[in-house]
């Protein structure tokens, strides 16, 4: 099958002028090349019929002369691949024809409208845009490093001792030691109950403690994956106001940041990273393809192209590039990413961004939301949280005491445990995040969703509670406080004996796996 084509004749002058801007001595066939294979990328797909949207009085391409013999088998393939074909379709020299007559066609409208745009610009930008497209990557789950992010955030270098109950004997206060490295080599804190047994006003009471010790230093963001309803928003009024904490309701209160901003939008190795990571944690929950990560990951590459002055494009935007992309053929990715827009998750506009680390806040996601958008914006909020604070130094340590700077609490953390997909995120967190005086606190209904296959989040939280749960397996209560031999028996006879409102703990200050009663929000502060 030979391929002897002529482009439009309006086509052909567009053919010199580019030519015109590679270097001298570049044959035209060059152009016909790249045109191809831009349009290729654009997506455009023709029918045969097609064929009558361009004459053929330009510039004439010769078989031999279109592609060298030792690429001419690639370039077929392409086209091949584009639209499912065999090698020996008839139709074939009309779909290069058609390719290059309409890249010839963008290309000139993009010279055109910019007069200091180098080919080797265009090169630069397409040629990387393409190879997104059919490269998937391994993304680290290490932070990406951000020079133009900046944020600080203030830490509490005194001691911080939290009281988590009382003795059921004699009501002596318990207390926890909660950032002395003498004691606890991290301050992870894992709670396990079943609903009703007191673990959520536990964790309010403990929050509450440490905002007011810290004299307001040491913030943090409760994450409520379940969501408020209505009656218990009125319930908690008294707990936003005494903390100080902003109720976000989300989607009718958007979260306020762009999770975009973890993105480094100068440096250029920086900013691909985090663009890769971002859309890793997008395209997770669906497990989607090499094609489906390369459309966003283009869409995302994009909308930080567009940007100028060193500002962020918005979820919205990359969504808006997307369509584009995609076009009428809508897929998991682009459902997700309709619906982050649509609901309006995050901020639109950045500028209105503020340092939330030094607030303290309640994320409530909404139930009507889907699951693959509620774990999508949680690890995007999750993912921002850890990036910023491994990008600050270190808390100080002095005569033991580890400064403190926030507390991560996930509600329903049994939810999240479950979706391998989003483990090893959390997991990476949990060992790195302690180091810059962050404490993660994790609550779940039981304790068998902490040991999972690949690992058991319970041995990266130093501290563990126990309320009342459903399974009472002896191995597996062990495991999750880290306790075994002498005070299995202590663990037995406790759980069988537990009521509401009561726990065992592995705490240092208090007899292992001895009952106590747990302070509760409700109680303390009436």
């Amino acid at each position: 099958m030979q391929i002897n084509i002529r482009t439009s004749e309006k086509n052909q002058e567009v053919v010199r002028k580019l030519t015109s801007r590679l270097p001298h001595g570049t044959k035209e066939n060059v152009i016909a090349r790249i045109a191809m294979g831009y349009s290729l990328q654009s997506g455009k797909r023709f029918s045969v019929n097609d064929s009558t949207n361009y004459d053929s009085k330009g510039k004439e391409y010769k078989d031999h002369i279109l592609f060298d013999a030792k690429f001419r088998d690639f370039y077929i393939a392409l086209v091949c691949q584009h639209y499912g074909i065999y090698k020996t379709d008839d139709n074939i020299p009309k779909y290069i024809k058609l390719h290059i007559d309409h890249g010839l066609e963008l290309m000139d409208g993009i010279f055109q409208d910019n007069f200091n745009y180098t080919f080797f610009d265009f090169l630069a930008e397409h040629i990387e845009k393409g190879a997104l497209s059919i490269t998937d990557l391994i993304v680290s789950l290490d932070p990406v490093k951000n020079n133009q992010q900046n944020i600080e955030k203030s830490f509490y270098s005194n001691p911080i001792r939290i009281e988590v109950g009382k003795k059921i004997d004699n009501d002596d206060p318990i207390l926890v030691s909660l950032n002395n490295t003498a004691i606890y080599n991290n301050c992870h804190i894992a709670v396990a109950g079943n609903t009703g047994t007191g673990k959520t006003q536990f964790a309010l009471e403990f929050l509450s403690q440490i905002f007011e010790q810290s004299n307001g230093h040491v913030n943090f963001i409760y994450l409520d994956f379940k969501g408020l309803k209505q009656d218990d928003i009125k319930g908690m009024e008294k707990f936003f106001s005494e903390t100080k904490t902003d109720f976000i309701d989300v989607p009718q209160t958007p979260f306020p940041v762009n999770p975009l901003t973890f993105i480094d939008n100068v440096n250029e190795v920086n900013k691909n990273m985090g663009i890769d990571k971002f859309v890793d944690i997008v395209c997770k929950y669906s497990n989607l393809g090499i094609k489906q990560k390369g459309k966003l990951r283009e869409a995302a590459f994009t909308a930080f192209l567009d940007q100028k002055g060193g500002t962020y494009p918005t979820i919205k935007q990359i969504n808006e590039h997307l369509q584009d992309i995609v076009g009428e053929k809508k897929d998991s990715v682009t459902e997700i990413m309709d619906e982050l827009s649509r609901y309006q998750i995050f901020i639109d506009d950045p500028k209105n961004q503020s340092n939330f680390f030094a607030k303290n806040l309640y994320l409530s996601l909404s139930g009507d939301l889907s699951n693959s958008v509620r774990f999508t914006s949680l690890f995007l909020i999750v993912n921002y949280i850890y990036n910023t604070f491994m990008n600050m130094d270190n808390s100080p340590v002095d005569n033991s005491i580890k400064a403190m700077r926030y507390v991560i609490l996930i509600d329903e953390a049994h939810v999240i445990f479950k979706e391998k997909k989003y483990q090893s995120i959390l997991e990476k967190m949990l060992r790195e995040i302690r180091s810059k005086g962050v404490s993660v606190v994790l609550l779940s209904q039981g304790i068998e969703e902490y040991n999972q296959p690949d690992f058991d989040f319970s041995t990266m939280c130093e501290i563990a509670f126990l309320l009342d749960i459903k399974d009472k397996n002896l191995k597996v209560m062990e495991k999750f406080l880290g306790l075994s031999g002498n005070n299995s028996k202590q663990i037995a006879r406790s759980m069988e004996k537990i009521e509401t409102g009561q726990a065992i703990s592995n705490i240092k200050e208090f007899d292992l796996a001895k009952l106590f009663k747990v302070n509760q929000y409700w109680e303390k502060r009436r």
